[in-house]
């Protein structure tokens, strides 16, 4: 499919995803129907609706780069204030229903699996990317797409399938708080928080991504130390991957994959040296805002692939799989979250953590003006990065053994 703009259009690609991720950020805290919208869709649908018009191309170097590089710097940034030993004190209630939530992708996958099987060539592979995925987001999916060496054509219908319906899920989870009937049979503290402020003169985003003060030195040492952690945390990845051979037996094999993973011992590092010293990153203003451009870069960079035509010539029955998993992930964590008494906000947030991920969770709370939230789904949702790999490797091994 020829576009408009080149794949080889290396600066216009670059000034496209970086100046579309700026406006996304500009409209969140500028127009209150932006924010409620949330600048991650906005960026989301910006190149979904671009690509589809046949100006952007499906795909560039540009946004591989995108995936190898700009995301895995965001992630260091984005958890330098997270203390993983504070988890449970400052997040329990979000951690229980957010892994009451996975338990919901887990049974929708198997679900999905068993149903299509016979329909869909590759599934095995298919089925652990889109379960990491949603357990955690698309850094799962980058992450076992590689671990499974699934074929390019593969990757590309389950992304297009995947983005596409994130999208429409990421809509759904917004709408709900205005329901009047859902909203009568869940507790809702923080929606009404915001509803009794008087405050209107900025939108949420606005009040939540204020000013502060931040110096050079913020800049060198948050730029600098996320990249010293991804170099060792990606180098010690591919010793582990080394030292293991691929032809082993099982527990070997599982074990290459967990300890040789980029994205598991990068998460796992940060999170150790952040537990380790914490004074150093509690000094770093300004980390948390260079990381969440990253990853609106990143949200333009998914919305590229989601083509309606190419979803309806290569991925209808993977679009099928996915919006299974999706609908059996909400009722369990809707039914479940109203058995054990969650709040409405807390179920929205640990439902878009599994599918989206902590910042797509993060940008809905902003967006929202459930401010207390922010933190703790941000916390809360990086553990989906550590057992979105691990649930998604342990579904695909078995469902290869089953076909």
């Amino acid at each position: 499919m020829n576009s408009l703009i080149s794949p080889d259009e290396t600066w216009l690609l670059w000034a496209f995803l970086v100046g579309w991720a700026a406006v996304s950020i500009y409209l969140e805290q500028r127009f209150k129907w932006a924010s409620k919208l949330s600048g991650a869709i906005i960026a989301l649908l910006g190149a979904m609706l671009l690509a589809n018009l046949g100006i952007l191309p499906i795909e560039a170097a540009v946004y591989d780069a995108v995936w190898s590089y700009v995301v895995p710097l965001s992630i260091p940034l984005l958890l330098f204030q997270t203390n993983i030993r504070r988890i449970w004190q400052e997040s329990g209630r979000l951690l229980l229903i957010f892994l009451i939530s996975t338990v919901g992708t887990v049974a929708g996958s198997i679900t999905a699996f068993f149903l299509l099987k016979d329909m869909i060539p590759g599934l095995p592979h298919v089925a652990a990317m889109i379960t990491g995925s949603y357990t955690g987001g698309g850094v799962n999916f980058a992450a076992l797409a590689s671990r499974f060496e699934v074929p390019e054509v593969m990757v590309s219908s389950a992304v297009v399938a995947d983005n596409f319906l994130m999208a429409v899920y990421f809509f759904v989870l917004i709408t709900i708080p205005a329901i009047g009937f859902i909203k009568k049979r869940f507790a809702t503290p923080h929606l009404d928080e915001v509803e009794k402020s008087s405050d209107t003169s900025d939108t949420a985003a606005a009040s939540y991504w204020k000013r502060k003060e931040i110096s050079l030195s913020d800049i060198a040492m948050a730029v600098g130390t996320s990249f010293v952690i991804v170099a060792v945390s990606f180098k010690l990845a591919e010793v582990f991957r080394n030292l293991i051979p691929e032809d082993t037996n099982t527990f070997m094999m599982i074990l290459r994959a967990v300890i040789g993973d980029n994205y598991l011992m990068l998460t796992t590092l940060t999170l150790l040296v952040v537990s380790l010293v914490p004074k150093y990153f509690e000094r770093i203003n300004g980390a948390q805002e260079i990381g969440t451009f990253l990853i609106y870069i990143f949200f333009v960079v998914i919305g590229v692939p989601a083509s309606i035509p190419l979803l309806l010539q290569n991925a209808p029955l993977i679009f099928v799989f996915a919006a299974t998993i999706v609908v059996i992930n909400m009722l369990v964590s809707f039914s479940m979250g109203k058995l054990f008494k969650f709040d409405l906000e807390e179920i929205i947030l640990a439902s878009n953590a599994n599918i989206g991920g902590p910042t797509t969770a993060a940008a809905m709370a902003i967006s929202r003006g459930w401010t207390k939230l922010v933190g703790p789904i941000l916390i809360v949702g990086t553990l989906g990065y550590i057992i979105g790999n691990y649930i998604g490797t342990g579904l695909g091994l078995w469902f290869s053994s089953v076909m």
